[in-house]
Protein backbone atom coordinates (compact mmCIF):
# COMPACT_ATOMS: atom_id res chain seq x y z
CA UNK A 1 0.00 0.00 0.00
CA UNK A 2 1.27 3.48 -0.87
CA UNK A 3 0.25 7.02 -0.06
CA UNK A 4 0.62 10.31 -1.90
CA UNK A 5 2.11 13.38 -0.28
CA UNK A 6 4.22 16.31 -1.46
CA UNK A 7 5.95 19.24 0.22
CA UNK A 8 5.85 22.52 -1.71
CA UNK A 9 9.10 24.24 -0.69
CA UNK A 10 10.69 27.48 -1.80
CA UNK A 11 14.23 28.78 -2.08
CA UNK A 12 12.98 31.73 0.00
CA UNK A 13 9.90 33.73 0.91
CA UNK A 14 8.05 35.37 -1.96
CA UNK A 15 8.88 32.77 -4.62
CA UNK A 16 5.23 31.84 -5.13
CA UNK A 17 4.68 28.90 -2.76
CA UNK A 18 1.17 29.91 -1.71
CA UNK A 19 -0.02 30.71 -5.24
CA UNK A 20 1.34 27.41 -6.50
CA UNK A 21 0.02 25.44 -3.51
CA UNK A 22 -3.58 26.60 -3.78
CA UNK A 23 -3.39 26.34 -7.57
CA UNK A 24 -2.21 22.73 -7.34
CA UNK A 25 -4.91 21.97 -4.79
CA UNK A 26 -7.56 23.41 -7.11
CA UNK A 27 -6.15 21.51 -10.10
CA UNK A 28 -6.14 18.24 -8.16
CA UNK A 29 -9.70 18.87 -6.99
CA UNK A 30 -10.71 19.34 -10.64
CA UNK A 31 -9.47 15.81 -11.25
CA UNK A 32 -11.89 14.54 -8.63
CA UNK A 33 -9.27 13.91 -5.94
CA UNK A 34 -9.75 14.52 -2.23
CA UNK A 35 -6.94 16.85 -1.16
CA UNK A 36 -5.68 17.51 2.37
CA UNK A 37 -3.73 20.69 3.06
CA UNK A 38 -0.99 21.32 5.62
CA UNK A 39 1.17 24.34 6.41
CA UNK A 40 4.63 24.28 7.95
CA UNK A 41 5.07 26.61 10.90
CA UNK A 42 2.71 28.83 12.93
CA UNK A 43 0.41 30.35 10.32
CA UNK A 44 -3.35 30.89 10.30
CA UNK A 45 -3.92 32.71 7.00
CA UNK A 46 -2.44 30.28 4.47
CA UNK A 47 -4.32 27.30 5.98
CA UNK A 48 -7.53 29.29 5.55
CA UNK A 49 -6.83 29.34 1.78
CA UNK A 50 -6.20 25.59 1.82
CA UNK A 51 -9.44 24.91 3.68
CA UNK A 52 -11.44 27.10 1.31
CA UNK A 53 -10.09 25.22 -1.72
CA UNK A 54 -10.14 21.64 -0.41
CA UNK A 55 -13.23 21.91 1.82
CA UNK A 56 -11.19 20.13 4.55
CA UNK A 57 -9.60 21.75 7.60
CA UNK A 58 -5.94 22.48 6.84
CA UNK A 59 -3.49 21.82 9.66
CA UNK A 60 -0.15 23.21 10.80
CA UNK A 61 2.93 21.01 11.09
CA UNK A 62 5.48 22.62 13.39
CA UNK A 63 8.56 20.72 14.50
CA UNK A 64 9.69 23.41 16.94
CA UNK A 65 6.45 23.79 18.88
CA UNK A 66 5.79 20.04 18.82
CA UNK A 67 7.73 16.79 19.06
CA UNK A 68 8.25 14.65 15.98
CA UNK A 69 5.73 12.05 17.11
CA UNK A 70 3.10 14.76 17.59
CA UNK A 71 3.82 16.13 14.09
CA UNK A 72 3.27 12.63 12.70
CA UNK A 73 0.12 12.20 14.79
CA UNK A 74 -1.35 15.41 13.36
CA UNK A 75 -0.27 14.51 9.83
CA UNK A 76 -1.71 10.99 9.85
CA UNK A 77 -4.92 12.16 11.53
CA UNK A 78 -5.42 14.97 9.03
CA UNK A 79 -4.56 12.86 5.98
CA UNK A 80 -7.18 10.20 6.67
CA UNK A 81 -9.65 9.87 3.82
CA UNK A 82 -7.62 11.97 1.37
CA UNK A 83 -6.10 10.94 -1.95
CA UNK A 84 -3.10 13.25 -1.61
CA UNK A 85 -1.63 15.55 1.05
CA UNK A 86 -0.09 18.86 -0.01
CA UNK A 87 2.22 20.45 2.59
CA UNK A 88 3.03 24.12 1.99
CA UNK A 89 6.42 25.17 3.30
CA UNK A 90 7.42 28.28 5.21
CA UNK A 91 10.10 30.81 4.24
CA UNK A 92 13.06 29.14 2.52
CA UNK A 93 13.40 25.34 2.59
CA UNK A 94 16.02 25.32 5.37
CA UNK A 95 14.78 28.35 7.34
CA UNK A 96 13.45 27.64 10.83
CA UNK A 97 14.06 28.47 14.46
CA UNK A 98 17.83 28.85 14.16
CA UNK A 99 20.35 29.70 11.41
CA UNK A 100 22.49 26.81 12.68
CA UNK A 101 20.03 23.88 12.40
CA UNK A 102 17.02 22.65 10.43
CA UNK A 103 14.83 22.80 13.56
CA UNK A 104 11.36 24.06 12.72
CA UNK A 105 12.10 24.24 8.99
CA UNK A 106 10.24 22.91 5.96
CA UNK A 107 13.22 20.60 5.39
CA UNK A 108 12.74 19.03 8.83
CA UNK A 109 9.01 18.54 8.21
CA UNK A 110 9.78 16.85 4.89
CA UNK A 111 12.14 14.44 6.66
CA UNK A 112 9.77 13.72 9.56
CA UNK A 113 6.91 12.94 7.15
CA UNK A 114 9.25 11.25 4.64
CA UNK A 115 7.70 13.37 1.90
CA UNK A 116 8.99 14.08 -1.61
CA UNK A 117 9.74 17.78 -2.12
CA UNK A 118 8.72 20.04 -4.99
CA UNK A 119 11.14 22.98 -4.97
CA UNK A 120 9.87 26.33 -6.28
CA UNK A 121 12.61 28.51 -7.79
CA UNK A 122 12.32 32.12 -8.92
CA UNK A 123 14.05 32.09 -12.31
CA UNK A 124 13.56 35.72 -13.28
CA UNK A 125 16.62 36.97 -15.19
CA UNK A 126 18.47 33.63 -15.14
CA UNK A 127 18.79 30.36 -17.04
CA UNK A 128 21.70 27.98 -16.29
CA UNK A 129 22.26 29.65 -12.92
CA UNK A 130 18.99 28.10 -11.75
CA UNK A 131 20.70 24.71 -11.84
CA UNK A 132 23.36 25.94 -9.41
CA UNK A 133 20.65 27.03 -6.99
CA UNK A 134 18.84 23.70 -7.16
CA UNK A 135 22.07 21.73 -6.80
CA UNK A 136 22.97 23.74 -3.70
CA UNK A 137 19.64 22.83 -2.13
CA UNK A 138 20.12 19.17 -3.07
CA UNK A 139 23.54 18.96 -1.43
CA UNK A 140 23.01 21.16 1.61
CA UNK A 141 21.51 18.57 3.97
CA UNK A 142 21.35 14.77 3.84
CA UNK A 143 17.96 13.14 4.22
CA UNK A 144 15.82 15.47 2.14
CA UNK A 145 14.22 14.23 -1.04
CA UNK A 146 13.96 17.03 -3.59
CA UNK A 147 12.02 15.11 -6.21
CA UNK A 148 11.17 17.83 -8.72
CA UNK A 149 11.27 21.54 -9.49
CA UNK A 150 8.76 24.13 -10.61
CA UNK A 151 10.13 27.42 -11.86
CA UNK A 152 8.38 30.73 -11.32
CA UNK A 153 8.53 34.13 -13.04
CA UNK A 154 9.68 32.82 -16.42
CA UNK A 155 9.32 35.23 -19.31
CA UNK A 156 8.15 32.71 -21.89
CA UNK A 157 7.89 29.02 -22.70
CA UNK A 158 11.28 29.34 -24.39
CA UNK A 159 12.78 30.69 -21.18
CA UNK A 160 11.24 27.77 -19.27
CA UNK A 161 12.79 25.24 -21.67
CA UNK A 162 16.25 26.76 -21.17
CA UNK A 163 15.96 26.54 -17.39
CA UNK A 164 14.45 23.06 -17.55
CA UNK A 165 17.30 21.73 -19.68
CA UNK A 166 19.96 23.16 -17.36
CA UNK A 167 18.38 21.83 -14.14
CA UNK A 168 17.58 18.38 -15.49
CA UNK A 169 21.10 17.98 -16.91
CA UNK A 170 22.95 19.12 -13.78
CA UNK A 171 20.60 17.96 -11.01
CA UNK A 172 19.06 14.82 -12.48
CA UNK A 173 15.53 15.64 -11.35
CA UNK A 174 12.54 16.67 -13.48
CA UNK A 175 11.30 20.22 -13.89
CA UNK A 176 7.57 19.59 -14.11
CA UNK A 177 6.20 23.04 -14.84
CA UNK A 178 6.34 26.78 -14.56
CA UNK A 179 4.47 29.96 -13.68
CA UNK A 180 4.78 32.96 -15.96
CA UNK A 181 6.27 36.23 -14.77
CA UNK A 182 2.96 37.97 -15.41
CA UNK A 183 0.49 35.28 -14.41
CA UNK A 184 -2.99 36.37 -15.44
CA UNK A 185 -4.32 36.36 -11.89
CA UNK A 186 -3.43 37.90 -8.54
CA UNK A 187 -3.80 36.14 -5.21
CA UNK A 188 -6.16 38.09 -2.90
CA UNK A 189 -4.27 40.20 -0.41
CA UNK A 190 -3.88 38.62 3.03
CA UNK A 191 -6.06 40.95 5.05
CA UNK A 192 -9.11 40.50 7.20
CA UNK A 193 -11.59 40.77 4.39
CA UNK A 194 -10.15 37.49 3.13
CA UNK A 195 -11.77 35.31 5.79
CA UNK A 196 -15.42 36.36 5.36
CA UNK A 197 -15.00 36.40 1.57
CA UNK A 198 -13.86 32.79 1.59
CA UNK A 199 -16.58 31.79 4.06
CA UNK A 200 -19.18 33.20 1.65
CA UNK A 201 -17.63 31.36 -1.29
CA UNK A 202 -16.77 34.60 -3.09
CA UNK A 203 -13.28 33.35 -4.00
CA UNK A 204 -14.41 30.04 -5.52
CA UNK A 205 -14.17 31.47 -9.05
CA UNK A 206 -10.64 32.70 -8.28
CA UNK A 207 -9.59 29.24 -7.08
CA UNK A 208 -11.17 27.64 -10.15
CA UNK A 209 -9.34 29.99 -12.53
CA UNK A 210 -6.02 29.50 -10.72
CA UNK A 211 -6.46 25.73 -10.90
CA UNK A 212 -7.03 25.95 -14.65
CA UNK A 213 -3.94 28.14 -15.16
CA UNK A 214 -1.75 25.78 -13.12
CA UNK A 215 -3.05 22.78 -15.09
CA UNK A 216 -1.95 24.46 -18.32
CA UNK A 217 1.72 24.85 -17.31
CA UNK A 218 2.30 22.12 -14.72
CA UNK A 219 2.38 18.37 -15.40
CA UNK A 220 -0.18 17.24 -12.79
CA UNK A 221 0.12 13.58 -13.73
CA UNK A 222 3.88 13.70 -13.16
CA UNK A 223 3.33 15.35 -9.79
CA UNK A 224 0.95 12.54 -8.78
CA UNK A 225 3.55 9.98 -9.84
CA UNK A 226 6.31 11.67 -7.85
CA UNK A 227 4.08 12.11 -4.78
CA UNK A 228 3.83 8.36 -4.19
CA UNK A 229 5.45 7.43 -0.86
CA UNK A 230 5.50 4.54 1.59
CA UNK A 231 3.01 4.64 4.48
CA UNK A 232 4.36 6.19 7.67
CA UNK A 233 4.99 3.84 10.58
CA UNK A 234 5.46 4.20 14.30
CA UNK A 235 2.94 6.98 14.86
CA UNK A 236 2.16 8.15 18.38
CA UNK A 237 -0.04 5.96 20.55
CA UNK A 238 -2.30 6.88 22.09
CA UNK A 239 -3.13 9.64 19.64
CA UNK A 240 -3.82 13.10 21.05
CA UNK A 241 -7.13 12.89 19.20
CA UNK A 242 -8.26 9.75 21.02
CA UNK A 243 -11.25 10.37 23.28
CA UNK A 244 -10.21 10.08 26.93
CA UNK A 245 -13.48 10.73 28.74
CA UNK A 246 -17.06 11.89 28.38
CA UNK A 247 -17.92 15.56 28.71
CA UNK A 248 -17.06 17.05 32.08
CA UNK A 249 -17.46 20.76 31.36
CA UNK A 250 -18.77 23.07 28.66
CA UNK A 251 -16.60 25.86 27.26
CA UNK A 252 -17.77 28.62 24.91
CA UNK A 253 -15.48 29.46 22.00
CA UNK A 254 -15.73 32.80 20.18
CA UNK A 255 -15.85 31.98 16.47
CA UNK A 256 -16.60 34.41 13.67
CA UNK A 257 -14.80 36.60 11.13
CA UNK A 258 -13.16 38.64 13.91
CA UNK A 259 -12.04 35.66 16.00
CA UNK A 260 -10.98 32.63 13.98
CA UNK A 261 -7.32 31.91 14.73
CA UNK A 262 -7.50 28.48 16.33
CA UNK A 263 -5.36 25.45 15.70
CA UNK A 264 -7.86 22.65 14.95
CA UNK A 265 -5.85 20.44 17.29
CA UNK A 266 -6.45 22.81 20.23
CA UNK A 267 -10.19 22.35 19.90
CA UNK A 268 -9.88 18.61 19.26
CA UNK A 269 -7.64 18.12 22.31
CA UNK A 270 -10.20 19.99 24.40
CA UNK A 271 -12.95 17.67 23.18
CA UNK A 272 -10.81 14.54 23.66
CA UNK A 273 -10.18 15.50 27.28
CA UNK A 274 -13.85 15.97 28.11
CA UNK A 275 -14.80 19.50 27.07
CA UNK A 276 -18.03 20.15 25.22
CA UNK A 277 -17.48 23.14 22.92
CA UNK A 278 -20.23 25.58 22.05
CA UNK A 279 -19.60 28.46 19.66
CA UNK A 280 -20.85 32.02 19.82
CA UNK A 281 -20.17 35.18 17.84
CA UNK A 282 -19.21 38.47 19.51
CA UNK A 283 -19.27 40.03 16.03
CA UNK A 284 -22.87 38.84 15.66
CA UNK A 285 -23.69 40.41 19.06
CA UNK A 286 -24.46 37.00 20.53
CA UNK A 287 -24.50 36.77 24.29
CA UNK A 288 -22.34 34.21 26.04
CA UNK A 289 -24.43 31.08 26.70
CA UNK A 290 -25.62 30.95 30.31
CA UNK A 291 -24.69 27.35 31.05
CA UNK A 292 -20.99 27.38 30.13
CA UNK A 293 -18.18 26.60 32.55
CA UNK A 294 -15.40 28.42 30.69
CA UNK A 295 -14.57 30.75 27.83
CA UNK A 296 -11.95 30.71 25.03
CA UNK A 297 -11.48 33.80 22.87
CA UNK A 298 -8.82 33.18 20.24
CA UNK A 299 -6.96 35.47 17.90
CA UNK A 300 -8.08 37.13 14.73
CA UNK A 301 -8.53 40.67 13.51
CA UNK A 302 -10.75 42.53 15.99
CA UNK A 303 -9.19 45.79 14.79
CA UNK A 304 -10.73 45.26 11.34
CA UNK A 305 -14.18 44.90 12.89
CA UNK A 306 -13.62 47.29 15.78
CA UNK A 307 -16.58 49.54 14.98
CA UNK A 308 -19.05 46.64 14.87
CA UNK A 309 -17.59 45.02 17.99
CA UNK A 310 -17.83 48.36 19.81
CA UNK A 311 -21.54 48.63 18.95
CA UNK A 312 -22.39 45.09 20.02
CA UNK A 313 -23.30 45.86 23.61
CA UNK A 314 -25.03 42.57 24.45
CA UNK A 315 -21.96 40.52 23.58
CA UNK A 316 -19.56 42.82 25.41
CA UNK A 317 -21.66 43.03 28.55
CA UNK A 318 -22.27 39.28 28.77
CA UNK A 319 -18.55 38.51 28.37
CA UNK A 320 -17.55 41.18 30.90
CA UNK A 321 -20.09 40.03 33.47
CA UNK A 322 -19.10 36.37 33.11
CA UNK A 323 -15.37 37.01 33.47
CA UNK A 324 -15.86 39.34 36.44
CA UNK A 325 -17.97 36.58 38.04
CA UNK A 326 -14.98 34.26 37.81
CA UNK A 327 -15.59 32.31 34.58
CA UNK A 328 -12.25 30.53 33.78
CA UNK A 329 -11.18 32.24 30.56
CA UNK A 330 -8.28 32.07 28.11
CA UNK A 331 -7.88 34.97 25.67
CA UNK A 332 -5.20 34.93 22.98
CA UNK A 333 -4.03 37.98 21.00
CA UNK A 334 -7.23 39.26 19.34
CA UNK A 335 -9.21 37.95 22.30
CA UNK A 336 -6.88 39.81 24.65
CA UNK A 337 -7.39 42.99 22.63
CA UNK A 338 -11.18 42.58 22.78
CA UNK A 339 -11.13 42.43 26.58
CA UNK A 340 -9.29 45.77 27.00
CA UNK A 341 -10.99 49.15 27.40
CA UNK A 342 -10.58 50.25 23.79
CA UNK A 343 -8.70 49.67 20.54
CA UNK A 344 -7.13 52.76 19.02
CA UNK A 345 -6.71 52.54 15.24
CA UNK A 346 -3.71 53.88 13.29
CA UNK A 347 -5.72 57.02 12.45
CA UNK A 348 -6.38 57.73 16.14
CA UNK A 349 -10.00 56.57 16.35
CA UNK A 350 -10.95 54.77 19.56
CA UNK A 351 -13.38 51.86 19.70
CA UNK A 352 -14.73 50.75 23.06
CA UNK A 353 -14.20 47.07 23.80
CA UNK A 354 -15.40 44.84 26.65
CA UNK A 355 -13.51 46.77 29.35
CA UNK A 356 -12.46 43.80 31.47
CA UNK A 357 -8.73 44.57 31.42
CA UNK A 358 -7.68 48.04 32.63
CA UNK A 359 -5.72 49.26 29.64
CA UNK A 360 -6.00 49.76 25.90
CA UNK A 361 -4.49 48.66 22.62
CA UNK A 362 -2.86 50.94 20.06
CA UNK A 363 -2.58 49.72 16.47
CA UNK A 364 0.55 50.53 14.48
CA UNK A 365 1.63 50.06 10.88
CA UNK A 366 4.74 48.05 11.73
CA UNK A 367 4.96 44.65 13.36
CA UNK A 368 5.15 44.89 17.14
CA UNK A 369 6.16 41.26 17.71
CA UNK A 370 6.84 38.18 15.64
CA UNK A 371 8.32 34.80 16.50
CA UNK A 372 8.27 31.61 18.50
CA UNK A 373 7.81 31.74 22.26
CA UNK A 374 8.52 29.43 25.16
CA UNK A 375 5.90 30.40 27.74
CA UNK A 376 5.95 29.91 31.48
CA UNK A 377 3.02 30.81 33.73
CA UNK A 378 3.36 33.68 36.19
CA UNK A 379 1.50 34.94 39.28
CA UNK A 380 -0.62 31.84 39.97
CA UNK A 381 -1.66 31.47 36.34
CA UNK A 382 -4.20 28.65 36.76
CA UNK A 383 -3.80 27.31 33.22
CA UNK A 384 -0.01 27.16 33.02
CA UNK A 385 0.97 27.40 36.69
CA UNK A 386 4.77 27.07 36.46
CA UNK A 387 4.76 24.73 33.47
CA UNK A 388 6.20 25.59 30.07
CA UNK A 389 4.29 25.59 26.79
CA UNK A 390 5.21 26.65 23.27
CA UNK A 391 3.53 29.05 20.90
CA UNK A 392 4.11 32.21 18.93
CA UNK A 393 3.38 35.93 18.75
CA UNK A 394 2.34 37.94 15.71
CA UNK A 395 0.69 41.32 16.14
CA UNK A 396 0.67 44.94 15.00
CA UNK A 397 -0.47 46.47 18.28
CA UNK A 398 0.83 47.26 21.74
CA UNK A 399 -0.94 47.12 25.07
CA UNK A 400 -0.86 50.21 27.32
CA UNK A 401 -1.92 50.48 30.95
CA UNK A 402 -1.48 53.05 33.71
CA UNK A 403 -0.97 50.31 36.29
CA UNK A 404 2.50 50.18 37.80
CA UNK A 405 2.33 46.67 39.22
CA UNK A 406 0.97 44.70 36.26
CA UNK A 407 -0.23 41.14 37.05
CA UNK A 408 1.54 39.53 34.10
CA UNK A 409 0.23 36.18 32.88
CA UNK A 410 3.40 34.83 31.32
CA UNK A 411 7.12 34.98 31.02
CA UNK A 412 8.01 34.47 27.38
CA UNK A 413 11.35 33.53 25.86
CA UNK A 414 12.14 34.20 22.21
CA UNK A 415 14.91 35.43 19.93
CA UNK A 416 14.61 38.87 21.54
CA UNK A 417 15.18 37.57 25.05
CA UNK A 418 12.89 37.06 28.04
CA UNK A 419 9.83 39.27 28.58
CA UNK A 420 6.81 39.55 30.86
CA UNK A 421 3.57 39.41 28.89
CA UNK A 422 -0.20 39.33 29.22
CA UNK A 423 -2.59 39.99 32.08
CA UNK A 424 -4.22 38.03 34.94
CA UNK A 425 -7.50 39.07 36.51
CA UNK A 426 -10.18 37.05 38.34
CA UNK A 427 -9.98 33.68 36.51
CA UNK A 428 -8.86 35.32 33.27
CA UNK A 429 -5.57 34.43 31.57
CA UNK A 430 -4.95 36.80 28.65
CA UNK A 431 -2.07 37.87 26.44
CA UNK A 432 -0.75 38.23 22.92
CA UNK A 433 0.70 34.72 22.84
CA UNK A 434 -0.95 32.01 20.73
CA UNK A 435 -0.61 28.55 22.31
CA UNK A 436 -0.42 25.14 20.75
CA UNK A 437 -2.06 22.95 23.38
CA UNK A 438 -0.28 19.83 22.11
CA UNK A 439 2.98 21.35 23.41
CA UNK A 440 1.55 21.17 26.95
CA UNK A 441 -1.74 19.22 27.17
CA UNK A 442 -1.72 19.75 30.95
CA UNK A 443 -3.01 23.26 30.17
CA UNK A 444 -6.34 21.75 29.18
CA UNK A 445 -6.45 19.53 32.28
CA UNK A 446 -5.81 22.57 34.48
CA UNK A 447 -8.55 24.48 32.69
CA UNK A 448 -11.05 21.66 33.27
CA UNK A 449 -10.06 21.49 36.93
CA UNK A 450 -10.63 25.23 37.38
CA UNK A 451 -13.97 25.03 35.56
CA UNK A 452 -15.16 22.25 37.88
CA UNK A 453 -13.90 24.14 40.93
CA UNK A 454 -15.63 27.32 39.81
CA UNK A 455 -18.87 25.46 39.05
CA UNK A 456 -18.86 24.09 42.59
CA UNK A 457 -18.68 27.62 43.97
CA UNK A 458 -21.73 28.67 41.97
CA UNK A 459 -24.05 25.72 42.60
Amino acid sequence: MTERRMVIAGTGSGVGKTTLTIGLMAALMKKGLTVQGFKCGPDYIDPSYHSAVTKRASRNLDSWMLTKDLVLDIFTHGSRGSDISIIEGVMGFFDGKSPETNEGSTAEISMITKSPVLLVVNCESMARSAAAIVKGFQLFTEGTNIAAVIVNKVGSEGHFLLVKKAIEQECRIPVIGYLKREIDIEIPERHLGLIPSMERGELDSFFDKLGTLISETVDIEKLLELAVAEPLKGCRKPSIFEKQRDHLVKIAVAKDSAFNFYYPENLEIMEAKGIEIVYFSPLGDEELPDDVDGLYIGGGFPEEFAQDLACNLKAKQSVKQAIESGLPTLAECGGFMYLTEFIESTDGKKYEMAGVIPGNVHMQTKLAALGYREITGQNANFILEEMCARGHEFHYSNFHTLEEDIPYAYETKGMGGINKEGYLLHNLVAGYTHFHFASCPEMVENWIKKCLENRGKHI
